[in-house]
Parts: C-alpha cells; structure tokens; sequence
C-alpha cells in the first residue's frame, strides 16, 4: 500500500488516540493504557509527570486519581517498556521473557550481589512491603542513581527479574512487595514462546502507532529481533499485516495491518477539539525521535540534560503538535507554588505561519494545560503574549 505523507500521519495520529478518541474517566485511562502498550513513568515534575501528561493529552476528563484507581484495582502494573513503565495487567506474561533474563544473570545497570539480594528478598517475605528508605543507609546520602545505596540496588535488580513487583508509589517513592501479593487471582503466568513474543510486539506496535518498521518494533528490544524479523515474513504471508510505504519516505518500508490504514482514513476522525496538543517529552507519539524526524520531519530533544550553555530551546521544551505537524515548542516551568504557569520560551517551525485560529487554539489549550498543572495564571512569555486578552483561567 502506499500513503502520501499527510496520509501516514493522520493514521499514526488517529491510531495513537490524539484524534477521535471519545471515552472518559477510569475507563477511558484504562483502554488508553491497553491501546498504547504502555505509559513512561518519570521523575522529572517540571511540568505534570510524563504518564499523567501522556494520558491527560488523550483523554479530556483525566484525573490522576484514575491511573492510581487503576493499579489500586490491578488492572495495570509497573515495569520495564523501554523504560519505567505503566503497562496493562491483561499483557503481564509479555513481561516475562524479560524477567527470565534478569533472573538468569542480566544485570540491571550494576553487578549483582546475590547475598544483599537474598537479604532484602528475605526481610520483604517476613515485613511485607517495604521502599528502599527501610533499608540502612550504608554510604553517604545522594541522589545519583549510580550511588545507589547496595539496598537500593539488590530491590531494582529483584524487580527487574520479576522476583519482586511495585505495590504502589508512596510520594513518588516505590513500594516494593511479592509478585504473589500484587498481581489479581488467575493471571496468566505462562512465558510466551519466542514467536508469541514476536507477534505480541508486532502486533501491539502496528495497534499504537499505525504503521512501524521493523527497527521501531524491536526497539530496544534486542533479545526478540530475530523473532520479529521471522514473525513478520509470516503475518505478511498469512495476509495479517501488509507492507506500506511513504511518499517522500525514502523508501523505507512500514508495516501495518491489512485493512486498517484505508478504515482510518475513511474515518471522519479530525474534531476540532483534536487540531493541538501540547505533548510531554515523553509521549508515546515522540520518544523514538528518528521516527519523529522522518515521518513528521521534527528533530527533538529534550534539553535539561544539556549544560544551559548549549540549549537551544529551553530547559524543558515541549513539543507543539497542530493538526498533522509538529510546529512550534515551548519552554514551560509549573510554579505550584504561586499557582502560575511559566511559559519562558516559544519557538515556532520553520515557515509555520501564526494564523489567527493557530493563536486562538493554543491559548485555549495552554489555559487548559495551566489548570492540569494545577495552576490559575498563564504567565506568558514576549513571543506569547500577544495571543492573551486575559490569561486568568
């Protein structure tokens, strides 16, 4: 099949629910989490973390209280995407091959100690669920994750083979416990064979983004290349999944589901309340930024990690999605404190044109953004100040 460019983006829009989704609440967090395969969790609280900004940008009703609901009630569960992660509890046996090779050697950042390993495994059987802080701090206090306390380490290395689970988050801080006291009765706990495997990641891929090479598949996926490179010769001859490609692609080749790109562009998708979204560093639709430059010609980084010196755009640069383009980015700080949103820069794309609707739409998206942020006042900046009769929600 072939797309033009604006085609491919309106299905991998659509297909990441930022068009035409419709459900609300509790429900509607949830079917995101399942759509999507999963939501990055992340410290950084510059603005709202990733995994409430991720969902808040697809659901118009988002609370917090509804993802905390849903790993109250087991529906989803903490664990290792690409990265921290919140997944859907009914693709938890998909975890498992990656917990199968940390139990069996893989370390998790640092060598494992199996003797502080037992220790904690031991105390958290006989105390119940316990946070790193129950843990003697054994060198000097720090927040550098390579300074981790030997604790600290042994509880990460436990999670990640799956030998301990997160029970829930207490101020942001992981409360650790028995996979056997967290997940629901009759989950399935079978390992996915190889192929499964492979045809799970394909699968789920082509769901949340539309159309994905197979370098995106197997995204930092390394163990499960050969599978999926396998998998997908099979579903293309079993007629499941066919091939696309991208006017102005190069020529690259996606994959998609047979059928599925024609139903969504025949759908009447594109709403009004749809054309901007004001999306996290972390959004599922951003974080494979080769994929960003080439379908959406938008080169992104995230530049707090950078010395100031060197940034471009600001310290946490948000990007700008107007109805098929990425199209400007600002710089945001959330001061709780005295209720205001800061917004200290704002950069458009190249040979974007401000037209008066484009500055209508994002003053009402930004006001919208200033109350999830929990603040009251826009405080703009020069380059945005022009578009505000009044920044008072």
């Amino acid at each position: 099949m072939n797309l033009s460019l604006s085609e491919a983006r309106r299905i991998i829009i659509t297909s990441q629910k930022l068009s035409g989704f419709s459900r609300k609440g509790k429900p509607g967090v949830l079917s995101l989490i399942e759509h999507l395969g999963y939501v990055q969790i992340d410290t950084l609280s510059v603005v709202m973390r990733a995994h409430h900004h991720t969902l808040w940008s697809r659901l118009s009703d988002y609370k917090p209280d509804f993802l905390d609901q849903c790993l109250k009630e087991k529906k989803i569960f903490e664990y290792w995407h690409h990265a921290a992660s919140y997944l859907p509890m009914n693709h938890y046996r998909y975890s498992l091959p990656r917990k199968v090779l940390y139990a069996t050697g893989k370390a998790h950042w640092f060598k494992q100690d199996k003797k502080i390993e037992r220790f904690v495994l031991d105390r958290i059987k006989a105390e119940g669920p316990l946070q790193s802080k129950d843990f003697e701090q054994t060198r000097k206090k720090t927040t550098a994750w390579y300074e981790w306390k030997p604790a600290k380490r042994a509880l990460e290395q436990l999670f990640m083979a799956g030998k301990l689970m997160v029970a829930e988050r207490n101020n942001f801080q992981k409360v650790y416990d028995l996979p056997e006291r967290v997940l629901p009765p009759n989950i399935d706990l079978t390992i996915p064979s190889e192929d499964e495997y492979g045809e799970y990641l394909i699968l789920s891929a082509i769901a949340a983004n539309g159309i994905v090479m197979a370098t995106e598949i197997g995204y930092l996926q390394g163990q499960a290349k050969a599978s999926i490179a396998k998998n997908i010769k099979r579903l293309l001859k079993e007629g499941v999944i066919e091939e696309i490609r991208v006017s102005q692609g190069n020529g690259l080749v996606y994959y998609g589901l047979v059928d599925q790109c024609e139903s969504i562009l025949n759908m009447n998708a594109k709403q009004r309340d749809d054309r901007l979204h004001i999306l996290s560093p972390f959004d599922n639709l951003v974080i494979q930024r080769k994929r960003l430059q080439q379908l959406f010609d938008f080169s992104y980084m995230l530049e707090c990690y950078l010395p100031a010196a060197k940034r471009q755009y600001g310290y946490f640069c948000l990007p700008v999605l107007y109805e098929d383009a990425f199209v400007a980015r600002i710089d945001a700080k959330a001061d709780r404190a005295h209720k205001t949103l800061d917004i200290h820069s704002f950069h458009t794309e190249r040979g974007f044109q401000k037209t008066d609707i484009f500055k209508e739409t994002f003053t009402e998206k930004l006001k919208f953004f200033a109350a999830a942020n929990g603040c009251e006042v826009v405080n703009p900046c020069k380059e945005v100040r022009c578009f505000f009769i009044k920044n008072r929600i």
